[in-house]
């Protein structure tokens, strides 16, 4: 997928992200851990980025987030940053029965807010920050770890059709590869299978 896209700060060299939602956790809390299956998809995940140069990591706070990457990073010598902005959205501050069909709808319109919660635009805004801030910096081969829900946002925000149906389609874990050279995005999903 290439998505053309004027960018500003672009300095001809090819800069990646790599978009990692983290691998499968016990729950949805912020201390979450990963599960036995989930802390066998890190160590395949650090299998995986064997091979890659990496610069920066920048993670959510959630455990879940950290634990997913805690191997690559210890690898590529490489400290992780934390940054609240990937952390997982709060679609409302109350449970929601039917939380399916409101997250469905905040695909279809960016701006639609529940009880305290986090619009699709502000999550959007969130993770695109970052992103954006990444492609000013001069660090060439960056990971970012975070949430399905937000990851689909930021694939959204480049590829305006990805929607409810494509974030049911991610899996845990799940990576997707953002580059930018002479101010041409492109995006790609990795298979981590080996």
């Amino acid at each position: 997928m290439t998505v053309s896209y004027l960018f500003y700060g672009d300095d001809g060299l090819e800069k990646k992200i790599y978009v990692i939602r983290h691998c499968e956790a016990e729950g949805q809390p912020k201390e979450a851990p990963l599960t036995e299956n989930g802390i066998q998809q890190a160590v395949d995940l650090a299998g995986f980025f064997v091979d890659v140069k990496i610069n920066r990591i920048i993670s959510s706070p959630f455990l879940r987030a950290i634990q997913s990457i805690e191997r690559v990073a210890k690898r590529a010598k490489v400290n992780i940053e934390v940054d609240e902005r990937l952390a997982e959205r709060i679609l409302s501050a109350k449970m929601l029965p039917d939380w399916l069909e409101k997250l469905k709808a905040t695909f279809d319109d960016l701006d639609l807010r529940f009880d305290r919660g986090e619009s699709s635009r502000e999550a959007m805004d969130r993770i695109v920050g970052v992103v954006e801030e990444i492609f000013k910096s001069d660090s060439e081969n960056n990971l970012i770890v975070t949430h399905g829900n937000l990851m689909s946002l930021l694939i959204k925000n480049y590829l305006p059709d990805f929607g409810y149906e494509e974030w049911r389609q991610l899996s845990n874990p799940d990576v997707y590869l953002l580059k930018l050279t002479n101010k041409e995005f492109t995006f790609e999903r990795l298979s981590t299978e080996k």
